[in-house]
C-alpha cells in the first residue's frame, strides 16, 4: 500500500522564494490557457526565468521554447519543472525530468492544480527530486506571502 502524496508547505515556500528557472511544460502562446497566465506571473511578477516546453516550441514571453525537456541545452540550471499537462500524460513528463535531472540540475517537479499521478510522484521522489502535486504556484503564493508578513 502506498501513501497519498502530501505537499510540504516548507518546500512550496522554498521553491516560490527561490529566483531560479522554471520550465513550464505545456506553455504555448495561447493567452487564454492557465499555463500562459501563471508563467507570465512567474516571469514578470516573481522575476523567475521561464523556459516554455511545448511540441510547437513557440517563443512565449520573449523566451525561446523547446519541443521537449531533452531539447533544453546542457548546463541550464533548472529549479522547477512545472507540469501543465493532463494527469494521464504527466508521468512521461516526470520521467523526462528524471532522465535529465543531472544534466539540467533539476531540483523539483511541480504538478499543477488538478494534475495528479501518485506513481509519477513516487518515481520523482525516488530519483531525488522534490515534488509538489495538485497545486498552483500563484494560489500557493498567497499563503507564502501572508505567512511571510506574519513572521
Amino acid at each position: 500500500m502506498t501513501l497519498k502524496h502530501q505537499n510540504d508547505p516548507e518546500l512550496i515556500r522554498k521553491l516560490l522564494m527561490d529566483p531560479g528557472i522554471w520550465v513550464v511544460v505545456g506553455l504555448s502562446s495561447h493567452q487564454d490557457r492557465p499555463a500562459y497566465g501563471v508563467s507570465r506571473w512567474l516571469k514578470f511578477e516573481q522575476g523567475k526565468g521561464v523556459i516554455p516546453v511545448h511540441p510547437r516550441a513557440e517563443t512565449v514571453h520573449g523566451e525561446r521554447g523547446y519541443a521537449s525537456i531533452a531539447d533544453i541545452p546542457d548546463g541550464t540550471d533548472i529549479k522547477v519543472v512545472d507540469c501543465f499537462v493532463n494527469s494521464h500524460h504527466v508521468g512521461a513528463v516526470v520521467d523526462d525530468a528524471i532522465a535529465h535531472k543531472d544534466r539540467l540540475e533539476i531540483d523539483a517537479v511541480w504538478m499543477q492544480l488538478g494534475v495528479v499521478d501518485e506513481a509519477a510522484a513516487e518515481r520523482a521522489l525516488a530519483a531525488g527530486l522534490d515534488v509538489v502535486m495538485d497545486a498552483c504556484p500563484r494560489i500557493e503564493w498567497r499563503t507564502v506571502r501572508s505567512e511571510g508578513m506574519a513572521r
